[in-house]
């Protein structure tokens, strides 16, 4: 697990082991704020018109660092009270979590806003790659270099 620099980033991971929600929304515990926007990306059972049967995440050593970097300029931007972001990797099933970002601040525009534009960030920045199995045999790498 990360140490954030700013007070606002409470967890970032990347992990084998499955995601926790409640771990997530704990995480982000606070009495000053009214809203805590929660995003969780499952593994879906199609991509692109062609079924899916599982899929693998790999993260660059550099990944958990970069995460990092993206959660702090979102609380920041954004001036929420929490973020948190957390990623797996390694085999993942039909359903399983993939990620879950968060954010937590004194009213829902703010949340909304923040968590929005940390897994749009997350997706485009941090190197994790995806590699789909589909179930005509066939399989691709998505956001790989």
């Amino acid at each position: 697990m990360a140490e954030p620099k700013n007070g606002a980033v409470k967890l970032l991971d990347i992990r084998e082991t499955p995601l926790d929600v409640t771990e997530v929304l704990d995480a982000l515990d606070d009495d000053a704020s009214g809203g805590v926007t929660l995003f969780v990306g499952r593994v879906r059972d199609h991509d692109g018109g062609k079924g899916v049967t599982g899929l693998d995440y790999q993260a660059h050593p550099s990944a958990l660092a970069r995460l990092a970097d993206v959660a702090e300029k979102v609380a920041a931007d954004h001036g929420v009270a929490g973020v948190a972001a957390v990623h797996r990797t390694g085999h993942l099933d039909i359903g399983d979590i993939a990620v879950i970002v968060a954010t937590a601040s004194g009213h829902r525009g703010e949340a909304f806003a923040a968590s929005r534009d940390l897994i749009d960030t997350l997706k485009a920045e941090v190197p994790i790659w995806k590699h789909q199995v589909f179930t005509d045999g066939t399989d691709e790498w998505v956001g790989a270099p």
